[in-house]
């Protein structure tokens, strides 16, 4: 009988490869009532042993061999277990079968039946009538017939599937056939529907589609939805997997009230070069008679000499695409497309940039001589050398560009700003003199009748940089919570030099926040420097948890003191006669675990009162229950309240919105309000939205519903996308 054993060993060899090296429980898990008299046999052979228990065992030697096992069968291979009520060998079809009650368990597989067959010649397991759950994520279904192949081709005849636990069915995927390509990655199916709540809402005569990581073409889920004011739209993406380096999304895109789009998304992946291209396409407008497009590229090649090149390309039809078609708040807010080619180098002393840039100006209350200008080209080369002659730090800057518009002055300008530091450190301070020298020449055509076409200047800056770190142990603390003070001082000088006579090509006045505040020049550009003798004083304080390193606390405020007036200005602003700048404050505090406080304020001395201020407090109890309240002010310009929320109101129902107000205008800028629905195996998130746009003051309107199944898809308009913008601190992801 001994030597008929390895035959029957052969089959049990075929099972499915185990996902995972843990063992699973002893005998008992797969509930097999063996008999009181339990016969064990031991068969050793590579990569390891296999162990039969039986009830009951007989075998008959001869021509044509059999055995057969009954009262409990149990069949062990290191964390891979079969069981049955009975089993025997067929020498006629070469199989090992197992019948009654029969079980299959690995950490990644169960699989019952009523019968299971290995077949010895093939390889193949079949399961008649089959019942199995996969994975971890309560993924299970049942299948008329299931056929496992040795090659790794897995196969459901008639099959249910769903991620529901079991006495629940609320979701289900029916077809008639399922192929699983397991060295492929691929799958198909045949004769799919898609069931909720017992109604079918998708159908599909045959589907392809990836298993694991691996990318297969076929139709993804379409989506369905409001498009606000181009009426209500239906999008089917279909995939196509070109190659493994190549591939490409192409949807059609249904506007009731405009027609039908296509949008396509082209990527592609090579030794040295990736990008993206799309493109946006309607042929004709049916509110506005005329054709819409969008184009873009994003390119980038990394040369394996070192140098790095970029393309960034954008271009509409229209000033009105991205409020018509753009399809969220952020998209129609753009004034400017970028188009720019670059080529960049860098080395441990040098960085080298070199570009043309270009804009298409989109909003059409932007006059010409408010367009930005092109760069054709523009030359940027840095050096850095720390640890110098005498401890000297030495850098350079150095930038070459032509900007050309269509009105204007337009020219090359030219400026070399070579700077010597003399750093010193110890811990816990740090003081830094330098001086730098900046030159700037331009030469200019369409100038003004008796203005120069060679402007120059030349002058020298001056600056030392002073630091401290203080720190203490609070008293009475017991959770080891110590605090810094870091004082930081800027003295900057910068002698007056004569600029009215320079144009203003890409320099501004930026806001005043703590990194302007320590910079040495108030003007963001090098067509004004501005004239200076300043101090600038700011003051860091900061409370730490010592286990965790954690900022529980953190304190700022600053200020510049002008010691002289300054006279150069940017064209149409009024000369500086401040003897200071505004105050600057920022506040950010952990007030408990759940609730944290941003604080930034900006407010002048005397009667000038506050230029601009800016607050958020958000309290999070809970993964899902979160609460944001924000307040922004500007001087002049808005003020504006934010409330958005994300908060059960029960064990299953969610409400989610956002209210963003002005008081500035006494008019709502955009709100939205909707319910998420979790169950057990899917969610429902229905959401309504209205807002103003940011460009033409018209109002706009959309709704959403998304179907979320969990583990599978999602059905509707992609809902999720607005609530993780508009609500900071929310996940879509389904409990």
């Amino acid at each position: 009988m001994s030597s008929k054993y390895p035959i029957i060993a052969t089959y049990l060899l075929a099972l499915p490869a185990a996902n995972a090296a843990e063992p699973l429980a002893c005998e008992n898990s797969l509930g097999v009532q063996l008999a009181e008299d339990v016969s064990t046999t031991i068969i050793t052979g590579d990569p390891g042993a296999i162990r039969f228990e039986a009830g009951e065992f007989e075998a008959q030697l001869g021509t044509s061999p059999t055995a057969a096992m009954s009262g409990g069968v149990l069949l062990r291979r290191d964390n891979k277990l079969a069981a049955a009520d009975s089993a025997r060998y067929d020498p006629d079809q070469r199989a090992l079968i197992l019948e009654g009650s029969v079980r299959y368990e690995d950490p990644g597989t169960q699989i019952t039946s009523r019968l299971a067959e290995f077949a010895y010649d093939s390889g193949r397991i079949r399961f008649a009538g089959a019942a199995f759950s996969l994975g971890s994520n309560n993924a299970r279904g049942t299948a008329d017939e299931l056929l496992i192949s040795q090659d790794g081709r897995i196969e459901f005849d008639n099959v249910s599937y769903t991620t529901c636990p079991a006495g629940s069915n609320d979701w289900s995927l029916h077809a008639s056939n399922i192929v699983l390509d397991t060295q492929r990655g691929v799958g198909t199916a045949r004769g799919v529907k898609l069931r909720f709540q017992g109604i079918p809402i998708l159908y599909a005569p045959y589907l392809s589609f990836p298993i694991g990581d691996a990318r297969k073409s076929g139709v993804l889920t379409p989506e369905v939805g409001s498009a606000g004011r181009s009426g209500n739209e239906i999008r089917v993406p279909f995939y196509w997997n070109i190659a493994p380096n190549y591939d490409a999304t192409i949807t059609p895109r249904l506007l009731t009230d405009r027609g039908l789009q296509l949008q396509t998304d082209f990527r592609y992946l090579t030794e040295i070069n990736e990008g993206t291209i799309s493109a946006e396409y309607l042929s004709d407008d049916s509110l506005v008679n005329n054709t819409r497009y969008l184009f873009s590229v994003a390119h980038r090649t990394l040369f394996k000499s070192g140098w790095q090149s970029r393309v960034d390309f954008r271009e509409v039809s229209d000033s009105q695409y991205f409020e018509d078609l753009g399809g969220s708040l952020s998209a129609s807010s753009i004034t400017h497309l970028n188009r720019s080619l670059r080529f960049d180098y860098h080395t441990d002393h040098w960085s080298f940039l070199g570009q043309a840039q270009d804009y298409q100006t989109i909003d059409d209350a932007i006059l010409p001589n408010d367009e930005p200008y092109r760069r054709l080209p523009q030359l940027l080369l840095r050096g850095y050398w720390p640890h110098r002659w005498l401890g000297t730090r030495l850098s350079f800057d150095g930038e070459l560009v032509n900007f050309d518009r269509d009105v204007g002055v337009t020219g090359w300008r030219m400026n070399l700003a070579p700077e010597v530091a003399l750093p010193f450190s110890r811990p816990g301070w740090f003081i830094t003199p330098a001086i730098a020298l900046d030159h700037t020449r331009y030469e200019l055509s369409n100038t003004l009748p008796g203005q120069r076409n060679d402007p120059s200047r030349t002058l020298p800056i001056a600056s030392i940089d002073t630091g401290f770190i203080l720190e203490r142990t609070l008293n009475g603390s017991s959770a080891g919570r110590i605090q810094t003070i870091e004082p930081r001082l800027l003295y900057v000088h910068v002698p007056f030099r004569e600029q009215s006579g320079l144009p203003v090509f890409d320099t501004i006045t930026p806001d005043l926040n703590l990194v302007q505040l320590f910079r040495k020049n108030r003007f963001l550009g090098v067509d004004r420097i501005g004239d200076t003798d300043q101090l600038s004083v700011g003051i860091t304080s900061r409370i730490l948890d010592v286990s965790t390193g954690e900022e529980l606390v953190t304190a700022t405020i600053g200020q510049t003191r002008y010691l002289s007036d300054s006279g150069v200005t940017l064209p149409g602003v009024p000369t500086q006669i401040s003897e200071s700048s505004d105050y600057i404050a920022e506040l950010r505090f952990l007030l408990y675990d759940n609730l944290n406080f941003d604080f930034g304020h900006q407010w002048g001395s005397g009667a000038q009162g506050t230029t601009q201020s800016e607050a958020r407090l958000q309290y999070r109890p809970a993964a899902n229950k979160i609460l944001n309240l924000a307040y922004r002010f500007r001087r002049d310009s808005l003020e504006q309240g934010d409330l958005s929320w994300s908060w059960p109101i029960s064990t299953k129902w969610n409400f989610v919105g956002r209210y963003n107000f002005s008081f500035r205008d006494q008019e709502v800028l955009e709100q939205f309000f909707g319910l998420e629905y979790e169950s057990c195996c899917w969610g429902l998130r229905l959401v309504s939205r209205r807002h103003i746009s940011t460009r033409d003051g018209t109002r706009d309107s959309s709704f959403g519903l998304q179907l979320v199944l969990r583990g599978m898809t999602s059905v509707g308009s992609p809902a999720d996308k607005l609530l993780e913008r508009g609500i900071l601190g929310y996940s879509a992801s389904l409990r």
